[in-house]
């Protein structure tokens, strides 16, 4: 007989509930360090939901979310092949370059086919910066996640280096590449924002977003490949065993993981950012990928809403100073909520709280029994 289940048995193995309940903790604490400061905790959280409900205001949630979700896409491949990918950062940077360089110096090419080239180039250099740290790794053994650490670092210099050179530097006074040609652009037209009353970098870069979110989750669970991906993240010598190189496995993982970290770049420069500025330091977008990944529990559908969460709050969180608030809170609120998410094993527990049922009473023995036993 199946053993009907009760309310902190469906919260305890709901992955979901975890996560919402992970998100209300982390506002409750962000209310607390709010109320500790003396500030409203109903006007910060009024203006953070009043500035994202409005049609622009969505427009630029929009607008944010869209390399959040493709770098969290990239993480989240990754983590459901076995690899941890903390080198979304780099990926990131030497896309965004990459598709710089093109959009610069080809710059005279039709829109058709200069957009479709920087998104190429872009996932390009991703690819490749995932490949090496998967080379060193299945190659000699090298730790994954120190050296992509380090290749981060890496891709922030040469970065910096590449915006430098004279053909790709502005020619005015500021520390940042020309602007990438307009043929390279991905923003709507002026007249359309205008019309609709969108914010004014607008584009169609989530259209993009949504076509990767489809064929990440196609590649996971509709072919060969993200069978033998998965079997390898769940267990390699399992997966060796039954016939899977897993050393190519992990060199597939690592170049889709790192195009797409790339292309998440590609989509923040042509939809938003127009060129890169010479980095004083990293500007977070891969590791704000493994929020989500984490958030959206490595899920493509999932990561695809987290994305936009976190881009609510991030363009939200930027309001927040109209009402006396600090932005950090934002910050607050995030790694509350990652670390909940962390130490999720906590809501698990939570139908060993209920009370175990009593025994039912042992019927009395008879006298005839009594005798039996006793001979």
């Amino acid at each position: 007989m199946t053993k009907k289940k009760g309310f902190l048995d469906f919260v305890s193995e709901s992955t979901f509930i975890h996560i919402l309940l992970s998100i209300i903790l982390g506002f409750l604490v962000g209310a607390a360090f709010l109320a500790v400061m003396g500030l409203s905790v109903g006007a910060a959280y009024g203006r953070l939901l009043n500035s994202v409900t409005s049609l622009k205001g969505f427009s630029y949630v929009v607008v944010y979310s869209v390399p959040y979700i493709v770098a969290g896409l990239s993480v989240a491949f990754s983590f459901k092949t076995g690899v941890f990918n903390i080198g979304a950062e780099g990926q990131f940077v030497v896309g965004s370059m990459a598709a710089a360089v093109v959009g610069i110096l080809c710059g005279s090419l039709p829109k058709p086919l200069l957009i479709p080239l920087c998104f190429l180039a872009a996932m390009a250099a991703g690819a490749l910066w995932g490949i090496i740290v998967g080379f060193l790794k299945t190659k000699w053994g090298i730790n994954e996640v120190l050296s992509m650490i380090m290749f981060n670092w890496i891709a922030f210099y040469l970065s910096n280096f590449i915006a430098g050179i004279p053909a790709i530097k502005s020619e005015g006074s500021a520390e940042a590449t020309k602007n990438i040609s307009s043929n390279a652009s991905m923003l709507f037209s002026k007249d359309f924002i205008k019309s609709v009353g969108l914010c004014p970098t607008a584009n169609w870069g989530i259209l993009v977003a949504i076509l990767v979110m489809l064929l990440v989750w196609f590649i996971i669970e509709k072919t060969t490949l993200g069978y033998e991906l998965k079997a390898v993240g769940y267990n390699k010598f399992a997966a060796e065993y039954g016939g899977i190189n897993v050393n190519r496995s992990i060199l597939t993982a690592l170049a889709i993981s790192g195009a797409l970290g790339g292309l998440a770049g590609a989509l923040q420069l042509m939809g938003m950012g127009s060129r890169i500025s010479i980095f004083s330091s990293q500007e977070g977008f891969g590791f704000a990928g493994i929020v989500v990944a984490l958030i959206g529990v490595s899920n493509p559908f999932g990561v695809f809403i987290a994305g936009l969460f976190y881009g609510a709050l991030m363009y939200g969180g930027s309001k927040l100073n109209l009402v006396g608030a600090p932005t950090q809170l934002i910050n607050v609120i995030v790694g509350t909520v990652v670390f909940f998410i962390a130490i999720s094993v906590i809501f698990r527990r939570l139908k060993f709280l209920k009370k175990a049922p009593k025994a039912p009473p042992k019927p009395p023995v008879s006298a005839d029994k009594k005798e039996v036993q006793g001979t």
